[in-house]
């Protein structure tokens, strides 16, 4: 699968942009605040609906507009795939495929799988649980579409029973039956949820392990594990149990919401204990393992978007990607940076085809 062509109209700061791509190794070039990273996002917004630097819709509008519209033209197993994404302010986001408008937009999710490795990804360590859960949603839902449509309507009960939890403190009032229509809910969508979660880190964790083993070339014991309220207890009991405490924090406090991934070097919180170079590692780690599941279970290369790692890493691990990249371990691959010839130098290493874009 790759993307041969890419238009964009009033999208952050390209008013009017067109270009086409190599099926191989794409290069975006330009100093800081040029636009480079702004490709590649656009490359994951056509994949997810949304960006990844920024997700909010109206701040991807460039400025003095009212709306944009982000399209490309993918070739997945011999077919011609084009999406069509515009959002206008007031108004819903539109994404089509091949002209036809999706339902749910929801539904593209998966479709097209995309693995993006950026200095961003430092979110996932020093962040909240919220990050961490995302990513893992994130990753099951590029191939498990029912997990996505159960994670959505978890997220609906989830709101409509915390907007109950503080209408009942603003009315001093208290109504069991109605707040139990939505603890079915959380309970039907939240157990099977929970056990994708713990099945999917199992068969993660091992190929996390693998690819940081690969990188770090060093006899460093990692880990990566799964925190659940479920893993330990029956969510009924839980919601039973914690409905005082609910009731005075005014929202939900037990549940799949607050599951979280540990991050662990030699026992101990990465976060807190890891290097600079070790954090780093991890990351990759994590995003290649990310790559490979979704190569495995789809029986399809997804497009790597490596943003600014030639500023950001050091050469050893450059040398790895590129060794990677080399062996057409990967896809399709967008790469951005401000050194021309770097890069230049990086990509002509790989014997593949590859096209300069600058800015």
């Amino acid at each position: 699968m790759h993307l041969e062509k890419l238009t964009l109209i009033n999208y952050k700061n390209f008013k009017n942009f067109e270009t086409e791509f190599d099926s191989e190794i794409n290069c975006v070039i330009g100093a800081n605040g040029t636009g480079k990273s702004t490709v590649l996002d656009a490359v994951y917004h056509l994949c997810f609906t949304k960006g990844y630097f920024n997700h909010l819709s109206t701040q991807n509008i460039s400025h003095g507009e009212d709306f944009f519209v982000v399209e490309g033209g993918f070739n997945k197993n011999e077919k011609d795939i084009t999406v069509h994404i515009s959002f206008k302010k007031n108004h819903k986001k539109v994404v089509k495929q091949n002209g036809k408008v999706y339902t749910k937009i929801s539904e593209h999710i998966g479709q097209l799988p995309l693995v993006i490795i950026s200095p961003m990804d430092i979110d996932l360590i020093v962040e909240g649980s919220d990050t961490r859960r995302k990513f893992l949603d994130g990753m099951i839902a590029q191939n498990d579409r029912m997990y996505l449509e159960h994670l959505l309507q978890y997220n609906a009960a989830l709101n409509q029973r915390n907007a109950l939890l503080k209408y009942f403190s603003a009315n001093n009032t208290f109504q069991q039956d109605t707040l139990e229509v939505y603890n079915r809910q959380l309970i039907e969508f939240g157990e099977q949820l929970h056990k994708k979660r713990m099945e999917f880190v199992t068969d993660f964790e091992t190929q996390f392990i693998q690819q940081y083993e690969h990188l770090s070339q060093s006899n460093e014991v990692v880990s990566l594990g799964y925190k659940s309220d479920l893993i330990e207890n029956d969510f009924e009991v839980l919601l039973r149990d914690s409905l005082a405490k609910d009731r005075m924090a005014q929202y939900t406090t037990k549940g799949i919401h607050k599951d979280d991934l540990q991050f662990n070097l030699s026992g101990h919180p990465i976060k807190r204990f890891g290097s600079q170079g070790q954090q780093k590692t991890f990351l990759i780690a994590l995003k290649l393992a990310q790559y490979k599941l979704l190569n495995q279970r789809n029986n399809i290369k997804p497009i790597l978007l490596l943003d600014d790692i030639f500023d950001k890493l050091d050469h050893r691990r450059v040398t790895h990607l590129v060794q990677l990249v080399k062996e057409k371990t990967f896809g399709q691959v967008f790469i951005s940076d401000t050194d021309l010839k770097r890069t230049k130098e990086v990509v002509e290493q790989t014997n593949q085809s590859f096209k300069i874009i600058e800015f």
